[in-house]
């Protein structure tokens, strides 16, 4: 979300609290699960200039479509998290990963050989 997507306290400019029409919690929500918004932190404990603990918070809000569009759909994939998902033991990795390979490999000669 760009300071250009909110401007003001509650919302974009004409949307003043009180006034003639007020953002309420549902517009807001809907603004934000369209453009998804990123919050991100670093939360860094030290003693004596010796860093003992560093934690990186990132947190995406964002609708599931959204989400699927920015190319992040890691539950579909998660057998906790869904029926239709298999859990992948190392050799359907091992599989994968080759048959990617494979896709890149062809995409790279195919790039090679346009002029």
């Amino acid at each position: 979300m760009t300071a250009a997507a909110v401007s003001g306290p509650y919302g974009p400019p004409g949307l003043a609290a009180g006034g003639g029409g007020s953002a309420n919690l549902a517009d807001i929500l809907e603004r934000v699960l369209d453009k998804g918004v990123v919050i991100a932190g670093d939360i860094r404990i030290n003693l004596l200039d010796i860093e003992l603990l560093t934690i990186k918070l990132r947190l995406l809000v964002a609708s599931v479509d959204k989400a699927k569009e920015m190319g992040i759909d890691w539950w579909e994939h998660d057998p906790s998290l869904s029926s239709g998902a298999r859990p992948h033991g190392p050799r359907e990795l091992a599989e994968e990963n080759e048959r990617l390979r494979e896709r890149v490999a062809a995409l790279e000669r195919r790039e090679e050989s346009t002029p």
